[in-house]
């Protein structure tokens, strides 16, 4: 045996790349014409094989696990199990593909028993989608040991990627399609094999978007659905369903009777319980859990004076009462590539694959229609010549081919007509076989009208549809559709106080990003610790009832709640904990959120705007991106925008140079990277701030002189100037450094 010698970083890439693929195309993503993966595949397939049909009674799920993993899918039980036991989740599955009976676990994220003590069986459903695999539809490939065969697809009439969803992670990609309401489906089916130049946006006004086992509450505009349908990408927001029950005397609690889609409800109420605890969320007296087949979760608070949406509002921001479903529709097409769907091209490749089933089945039929009329083609002449046939089998040694040279026979029908029985050559026997062979000439005739007709095809399959839409109109239980769909829905405003009273109090933040509040405000915070190498950086005072707006190094804005903020004497938390910031996220500035007031940011690059604070609000905790920036870029100043002119200050340590304009010369804007305030060949911007100009520059400490306007005529000029070298330290002047 020769050695053959070898790169190893090629050796490496090419067995990587072989895995890369084999989990991409055999393990992560799903099929897109019956958005099924292989171990759901061989599933489905091993069950009908083992007559497990949806009118037939149970068998232990050990027995098809056993079946599954001996004969198609060399992989561990309990994986096969698992996705066994998803199947027959009516909260992680929207159509149920498999009939489970025992424990098959709950949506508080208890495990299913063990597979020994549970059985299960096929439901109409999947039925559905093996219908018709007998008859040649699809293609049949060897299994791992060659000894068995299975479907590389199958014939799919139910469009189960599209209703029932899928999410995987392959190397490199990933996969995670919402499910759908089947009625809406099957009318979208209808309208684009009616017209396939049909638009997104047109089947947008029969399939809204996602409907969720779970139920929920969409709160996304059409626009962000549309988009994410457009390109096969995108994300919505998707939130708890409730509603308000009177306890009479003007008190009242919430009821949440929906929950969003993959989401552990226990986990839910460990999170608001350990908040109530802690003192995060001061208006909720408690919550109970009253749950049995149906989600019944219990808030009550602890005033009737609060209103029941904002404190959902406020709630959803602490807890996945509100989450945030990404769309990511990657799947396997039909050369066995994975490629990024949009809702159209789903659609089409179901519709696609449907047309080539009925094709392959229609084939299928002609020729067993075929061999049949040949076959009575010769029983026919068999009832013309029955004496002579009859001696000619009684004395020739080889009647077979003495038949095929006397009458023509074929090989088939000599066969069919050496195997007759006696009882066959009756008179009325004669007459049912006539009629058999023309009603199949005629049924050959159909058959070859649907091969020939594409407008044929399309009327069966149009047929298929609307017996789909039928079964699952909107008033069946599968049917009717779960989610509601609130395009129109807005942000509440709200601020939560608890009593007529709002109490001061001192937020105070690190250089290091640690936040905590400290009841009353002092004129010496001197007292206040801080970690080693730690130093305060912003001391807001303000009320207990206020919100502050932070801006981040990445030009994002988050909305805190003071009443949220941690009290007490330590070092505080993170701000990390407060919000979703990055750790790579510097807090630029922190303060009292304000109605309309205005601000200016800038970044490094030079680049700035003025925003409106009524722009800045976040609705959750990932804040709100403002500033777009280049790589490499930060978000470096924001200050009130009260002045009437604005002073840049742009360059490197050695030489700043400082250049002042009219602020009229600054647009306002809700996002964007802005305009030019200052041009520059080295350094950054360092700092951007406004002033008025009968007051000129005045600093943040007391014992510093204002610099008065007309001695600040040198530095007067245009936006997007590089201005001259700075007044004597004036950046550390305007810092307080």
């Amino acid at each position: 045996m020769r050695e053959k010698k070898i790169q190893f970083t090629q050796a490496l890439e090419e067995r990587y790349l072989a895995y890369a693929l084999s989990t991409i195309t055999h393990r992560a993503l799903p099929d897109v014409r019956d958005g099924l993966k292989p171990v759901h595949r061989r599933l489905l397939y091993a069950m009908s094989q083992l007559r497990l049909g949806s009118g037939t009674g149970f068998k232990k799920s050990a027995r098809i696990v056993g079946d599954v993993i001996g004969k198609y899918h060399p992989h561990g039980d309990q994986s096969v199990y698992d996705a066994l036991v998803r199947l027959a989740q009516e909260f992680s599955t929207r159509y149920l593909l498999i009939n489970g009976q025992g424990n098959f676990g709950n949506i508080d994220g208890d495990n299913a028993a063990a597979m020994r003590y549970t059985e299960a069986k096929l439901t109409s459903i999947s039925e559905l989608m093996l219908q018709d695999i007998a008859e040649e539809t699809v293609d049949f490939i060897k299994t791992y040991d060659g000894t068995e065969s299975e479907p590389m697809v199958l014939p799919c009439a139910f469009p189960n990627l599209l209703a029932n969803g899928s999410s995987g992670i392959a190397v490199g990609m990933a996969t995670n399609i919402p499910p759908h309401n089947i009625g809406e489906i099957s009318k979208a089916l209808i309208k684009l094999l009616k017209n396939p130049n049909t638009t997104v946006s047109q089947l947008m006004t029969i399939i809204p978007g996602p409907d969720f086992p779970t139920g929920g509450e969409i709160i996304d505009s059409n626009s962000l659905i549309k988009e994410a349908y457009s390109k096969g990408k995108g994300s919505l927001r998707l939130r708890a369903k409730w509603h308000e029950e009177s306890l009479g005397r003007g008190q009242y609690q919430i009821v949440i009777t929906e929950i969003p889609y993959q989401v552990n409800k226990s986990r839910i109420i460990e999170k608001i319980s350990e908040l109530i605890d802690n003192k995060k969320i001061n208006y909720l007296e408690t919550i109970q859990d009253e749950s049995a087949e149906d989600i019944r979760i219990v808030l009550l608070p602890k005033t009737r004076n609060i209103k029941a949406n904002v404190i959902i509002e406020d709630i959803c921001k602490v807890s996945d009462l509100e989450t945030r479903f990404s769309i990511n529709m990657n799947a396997i097409n039909a050369k066995f590539e994975p490629k990024l769907f949009n809702l159209k091209e789903i659609l089409n490749s179901f519709i696609g694959h449907r047309f080539e089933i009925l094709k392959r089945r229609t084939n299928y039929r002609l020729a067993q229609t075929e061999n049949r009329i040949e076959i009575l083609k010769g029983f026919l002449i068999v009832y013309k010549n029955l004496e002579k046939i009859i001696k000619i089998i009684r004395t020739d040694n080889d009647p077979e081919k003495k038949l095929i040279t006397a009458f023509k026979f074929t090989k088939r029908q000599v066969e069919a007509v050496l195997a007759m029985r006696l009882r066959q050559l009756k008179k009325l026997e004669e007459k049912d076989i006539k009629l058999e062979y023309q009603e199949l000439v005629d049924y050959r005739k159909e058959l070859n009208l649907i091969l020939k007709s594409k407008i044929k095809q399309s009327s069966i399959l149009n047929e298929e549809f609307n017996n789909i839409l039928d079964k699952y109109n909107k008033s069946s239980y599968e049917g009717k559709r779960r989610t509601i769909i609130n395009n129109d829905y807005k942000t509440v405003e709200y601020s939560i106080d608890e009593s007529d009273s709002k109490e001061p109090v001192s937020i105070i933040c690190s250089h290091n990003g640690w936040i905590k509040s400290i009841k009353g405000h002092q004129d010496d915070y001197s007292n206040v610790k801080y970690k080693d190498g730690d130093k305060s950086k912003f001391i807001i005072q303000c009320k207990n009832n206020d919100k502050l707006l932070l801006f981040s190094s990445l030009g994002k804005f988050y909305t805190l709640n003071c009443s949220k903020i941690t009290t007490g004497r330590g070092f505080g938390e993170p701000v990390s904990v407060v919000v979703d910031k990055s750790d790579n996220e510097e807090v630029v500035e922190l303060f009292v959120f304000n109605e309309n007031e205005n601000y200016l940011i800038a970044s490094t690059s030079g680049k700035g705007f003025i925003v409106n604070t009524s722009d800045l609000i976040a609705s959750t905790r990932s804040g709100k991106k403002i500033m777009n920036l280049k790589q490499g870029d930060k978000s470096i100043s924001c200050n009130n925008a009260s002045g009437n002119f604005i002073g840049v200050i742009s360059g490197d340590k050695k030489s700043l140079k400082f250049l002042t304009y009219k602020l009229s010369e600054i647009p306002q804007m809700q996002k964007g990277r802005g305009i030019t305030l200052q041009k520059f060949k080295v350094g950054k911007t360092c700092y951007a701030f406004t002033y008025e100009k009968n007051k000129g520059i005045t600093f943040n400490s007391s014992n510093r002189k204002p610099i008065p306007f007309n001695d600040l005529k040198p530095w007067l000029g245009k936006r997007a100037q590089a201005g001259k070298i700075q007044p004597k330290n004036l950046l550390n002047r305007l810092l307080d450094k």
